[in-house]
C-alpha cells in the first residue's frame, strides 16, 4: 500500500515487548446495563490486536467515547468497553484510569508481552479535541510504537488521531489498511465504468458530495429526498414530496457541471407514491412526470429499479451512499432492497467492485440482506463521506507524512 506503513513494517523495525499505542474507535453504544449493543467497531478490530499479541507487543488502546467536553463524565468511561473486548479477544483485557501520567504508564509497564491495556477516555481531556501538543506528548511518553486503526476517527485532527504522530514511529492498522485500500480501489484508482449512487433527504447536505462525484464518476444515480429537487429542477411537479425548493438552482448547476465533465445523471424515471409517509400505506406506480398534487413520493419506482440495476450490470466499480427511499418502512424499501441484492450478486460474481458506506447507508444495506456480499462497506461515518466528499484526511495524512 503506497506511502503507508503497516503493521508488517512494524514487526521488521520494533522488538517484542515494546509498548505499542492503537488508536481504536470504541465508541460503541451501550444499553442501560453498560452491555454493548452492536460490536461491529471492536469486531473490526481484532485482527491488529491479534497480529500485535501474538507478536509479543504490550498494547494500549486509546479511544473516544461520547462528548464529554474535556471534563470526567463517569457514564462516557472506558471501563465497559474494555470488559466485552476481553470477551471477543478469549483473554483479559485490563484498563487505566487515565490515558496519560503514571495511572498509564504504570499500566503499560505491568502488561506482560502480549498483553492488552484499554486507557480511559481520550476526550476526558480538554488536549484531544484541541490537539495539543503538549497533550499529544503526554500521550505518546510511555510508548514504543503508535498503530492507527480507526478510519472513522481518521476525519478529526486530534491528539490522538494526529498530534501523537509527531512523537513516535507511525503505522497503519489491519482495520485501517483495508479500509485505505478499498477506497483506493472505488475512487482514487477504480476500474471503469464508475457507478455512485446518492441517495438521502437533502441536497444541502451533500453539496460537496455530489459536486465531487460529478466530476470523477461515469454514471450518478440520484435516488431518495434529493431526487425530488433535482425533478422539481427539471420542471416537473413533485406534488407533496419533500423538496427543498431553496435548491432549485444548485441542482441545475450540480446537473450542467456532471454533463460538463461526461458524467451521466439518472433519475428515477417512475415512482412509488402514497398520500403520506407511514406505514399501513399502499403505493402506486406513477411517472416521475405524473405525481398528483395529493401525493408524495416515497421510493424509486420498478422501472427505475430496472435502469438502476442496468447500470450496476455495464460498470466495473460501484459507490454507494445513502438510500433509494424511505427504506425504514415498507413497502418503500423495495428499490433499495432489489438494487442493492442486484449489486451484491454482481459483486459475488466477480463483476463488480462494490464499497458502500456513510450515514444510513450500512442500515439500509444490510436490511436488504445484502451488506455482507459487498467488497467493503466501512462503518466509518463522518470520514467515509468526507473522503467521498474529496476532502483530506487529517489521520490518514498524518499517516502518510510520519
Amino acid at each position: 500500500m503506497t506511502g503507508f506503513k503497516t503493521l508488517d513494517d512494524l514487526a521488521a523495525k520494533t522488538p517484542a515487548g515494546a509498548i505499542v499505542l492503537v488508536r481504536a474507535d470504541l465508541n460503541v453504544p451501550l444499553d442501560e446495563t453498560g452491555a454493548v449493543r452492536d460490536a461491529t467497531r471492536l469486531e473490526r478490530l481484532l485482527p491488529s490486536l491479534k497480529q500485535l499479541s501474538q507478536a509479543g507487543y504490550r498494547i494500549g488502546i486509546l479511544s473516544h467515547f461520547g462528548r464529554p467536553k474535556g471534563q470526567v463524565v463517569a457514564d462516557m468511561s472506558l471501563a465497559p468497553v474494555a470488559k466485552a473486548l476481553g470477551v471477543l479477544l478469549g483473554q483479559e483485557v485490563a484498563f487505566a484510569a487515565n490515558c496519560i501520567g503514571e495511572p498509564a504508564a504504570s499500566a503499560l509497564a505491568a502488561l506482560p508481552e502480549g498483553g492488552i491495556c484499554v486507557l480511559e477516555n481520550t476526550r476526558f481531556h480538554a488536549g484531544e479535541e484541541a490537539d495539543d501538543a503538549e497533550f499529544s506528548k503526554a500521550l505518546a511518553a510511555s510508548a514504543d510504537a503508535y498503530v492507527n486503526d480507526a478510519f472513522s476517527a481518521a476525519h478529526r485532527a486530534h491528539a490522538s488521531t494526529h498530534g501523537i504522530t509527531q512523537h513516535l514511529p507511525t503505522y497503519c492498522g489491519a482495520a485501517m489498511q483495508a479500509e485505505l485500500e478499498a477506497l483506493e480501489a472505488a475512487l482514487g484508482a477504480p476500474q471503469r465504468p464508475l457507478v455512485a449512487v446518492v441517495g438521502g433527504a437533502k441536497i444541502s447536505t451533500k453539496l460537496d458530495l455530489l459536486g465531487n462525484l460529478s466530476a470523477k464518476v461515469d454514471v450518478l444515480v440520484i435516488g431518495g429526498g434529493m431526487a425530488n429537487t433535482f425533478l422539481a429542477a427539471q420542471g416537473h411537479d413533485v406534488g407533496k414530496s419533500l423538496c427543498e425548493n431553496a435548491m432549485l438552482d444548485t441542482a441545475r448547476e450540480i446537473m450542467a457541471q456532471a454533463e460538463a465533465q461526461g458524467c451521466r445523471i439518472l433519475l428515477p424515471s417512475d415512482a412509488a407514491v402514497a398520500p403520506e409517509f407511514a406505514a399501513g400505506q399502499t403505493p402506486t406506480i406513477v411517472s416521475s412526470e405524473s405525481v398528483p398534487s395529493d401525493q408524495m413520493i416515497l421510493d424509486a419506482g420498478p422501472d427505475a429499479v430496472t435502469e438502476i440495476c442496468s447500470a450496476f450490470d455495464s460498470a466495473a466499480t460501484l459507490i454507494w451512499n445513502g438510500p433509494l427511499g424511505a427504506f425504514e418502512i415498507e413497502p418503500f424499501d423495495t428499490a433499495t432492497n432489489k438494487t442493492a441484492q442486484h449489486a451484491a450478486k454482481l459483486t459475488q460474481a466477480g463483476g463488480l467492485t462494490s464499497v458502500a458506506g456513510g450515514g444510513d447507508t450500512v442500515a439500509a444495506l444490510n436490511h436488504a440482506g445484502a451488506g455482507p456480499n459487498f467488497t467493503y462497506v466501512s462503518t466509518a461515518g463522518g470520514a467515509f463521506l468526507e473522503w467521498l466528499e474529496g476532502k483530506p484526511l487529517p489521520g490518514v495524512t498524518a499517516l502518510k507524512s510520519n
